[in-house]
């Protein structure tokens, strides 16, 4: 495992669709569907993500750390435009996802959004309160990039490449900002009882959110007749290593409730790092900007 520094840049990818089949996982709409709850919850999570930490940039006292949060802003606006642009390319396929993006829009716009308090302590608590959820869901976003950036399996199962290389451009980067939202919580607040609350919400929510847009999927896909999704369906493709494993989800928790707990402990910045360094739509990402710098 690596802990070394990155500094963080966004990288201006772009995908194209139109080869990606509905099931792009072949034969196999579970695992492709699992997957694709990504593309339901990131678009409106990450916006939020971005929203909220353009709140708490005045309470950085550290020129690294702002650093850090400003490139992490700029990959997390990114991600979010990546997958939704994958929204589309779904409902041309007759899966029409907005009945479900439209509750998650609620959740992070309304639930969870800003909130008329009066200044001082009530509107702080509020966004210390939102810096530890972000905190707790990017422990499971960096869990998920390291699972798909070793998750051999998919690629035996002969899944597509393009989805794929989103997949696993979106994981490697949230490898490599890893610590960023861990170490702004402990920066600003870093209350022990307040990450172990918000992390039981957190997971809560993920699991919630997770297995109700599978659900949906399945229930909504037009080319099944009686689509369902069930745990057992979910343990079985992770002992396949088609999905993260629920053994792997379970040895999550206790680390991150670790009082001694921090992001760098864990996955492999190198790896990350490699995986961006051949990435297609990162070295063409790279490439173009390249190319723009040398006509200016």
């Amino acid at each position: 495992m690596s802990n070394k520094h990155v500094p963080l840049k966004a990288r201006k990818v772009s995908f194209a669709w139109e080869d990606t089949p509905l099931h792009w996982v072949p034969g196999d709409p579970f695992t492709t569907h699992t997957i694709n709850v990504l593309h339901l919850l990131l678009p409106a999570g990450e916006r939020w993500f971005v929203h909220v930490y353009k709140q708490v940039l005045p309470y950085i006292r550290d020129e690294r750390l702002r650093e850090d949060v400003i490139g992490f802003i700029g990959q997390e606006a990114m991600h979010s435009q990546a997958h939704d642009e994958v929204l589309p390319h779904l409902r041309d396929q007759g899966l029409d996802p907005t009945p479900y993006t439209a509750q998650v829009d609620w959740l992070f716009e309304k639930l969870l959004g800003d909130r008329t308090l009066p200044p001082g302590r009530p509107r702080r608590w509020w966004l210390m309160e939102r810096v530890a959820l972000i905190a707790a869901i990017e422990h499971y976003t960096a869990f998920l990039g390291d699972w798909v950036l070793n998750a051999e399996a998919l690629d035996r199962r002969g899944a597509d490449p393009t989805m794929l290389d989103l997949l696993r451009w979106h994981g490697a980067e949230e490898v490599e900002h890893r610590s960023v939202a861990f170490d702004l919580f402990v920066h600003v607040d870093g209350d022990y009882a307040r990450r172990v609350r918000t992390w039981a919400t957190a997971f809560a929510a993920l699991v919630f959110l997770w297995q109700r847009g599978t659900r949906f999927f399945m229930a909504n896909d037009p080319t099944l007749v009686d689509g369902r999704a069930t745990f057992r369906d979910f343990h079985r493709r992770g002992r396949q290593g088609l999905l993260p494993s629920t053994g792997a989800i379970t040895r999550s928790i206790p680390g991150y409730l670790s009082r001694a707990y921090h992001p760098s402990k864990e996955c492999s910045t190198e790896q990350a790092v490699a995986y961006l360094a051949t990435s297609p739509a990162a070295v063409a990402a790279s490439a173009a900007e390249k190319s723009q710098e040398g006509a200016a």
